[in-house]
């Protein structure tokens, strides 16, 4: 079986780099496969998932993502398509109750979270959100204060973030339909 070193020594060079930031700060990975990498409740998330594939991504400027950190949210329903405005590499999983961010390094996904947590509280909309994350993106640069790369500014749903929604059809809908289909779907 190959080491965590020996897999990520054949991943390319982008994803290797933003993975080692994580081993470094980490240590080595509870799950390790040829195309990702797991640690499980690192610091304040859920995981941490290094992916050997990286996308390019344009917002705020061009990089690439390929560590995604997960927290336990329940995002209202209604909010989705403005998260999805705002960045397209935070995704909401409704049912599993999870939200993450996927980018080079956990401080972009601090920000992107944290801005994530703003828009469905309402303290920030979409053009906001984006804005702010173009200044504290170019302040981390500057060597500037960045707070919302510092931490989550807000604690994650740890229960009931889940949402399984709600049930359309019953057990007598299944039933019937079984027995529909025995005798021929007439």
């Amino acid at each position: 079986m190959s080491t965590a070193s020996e897999l990520l020594h054949q991943w390319p060079q982008e994803s290797r780099e933003a993975t080692q930031l994580v081993i470094d700060k980490y240590g080595q990975p509870q799950e390790a496969t040829e195309t990702t990498f797991v640690w499980h409740h690192p610091g304040p998330w859920k995981r941490i998932v290094a992916s050997r594939t990286f996308y390019h991504h344009n917002f705020p400027a061009p990089h690439i993502d390929c560590i995604e950190s997960v927290i336990d949210y329940q995002v209202p329903v209604e909010k989705f398509d403005e998260l999805a405005l705002f960045d397209g590499s935070v995704v909401v999983e409704r049912t599993a109750g999870e939200v993450s961010a996927r980018c080079h390094d956990e401080q972009a996904n601090l920000l992107a979270l944290n801005l994530m947590h703003d828009i469905v509280t309402g303290q920030k909309n979409v053009e906001q959100a984006r804005a702010y994350y173009g200044k504290e993106f170019l302040d981390y640069r500057r060597k500037k204060p960045t707070p919302y790369m510092e931490k989550l500014r807000f604690e994650p749903n740890r229960e009931n973030a889940m949402d399984p929604d709600e049930a359309i059809l019953s057990e007598n809908d299944l039933e019937r339909a079984v027995k529909e289909g025995e005798q021929g779907g007439g």
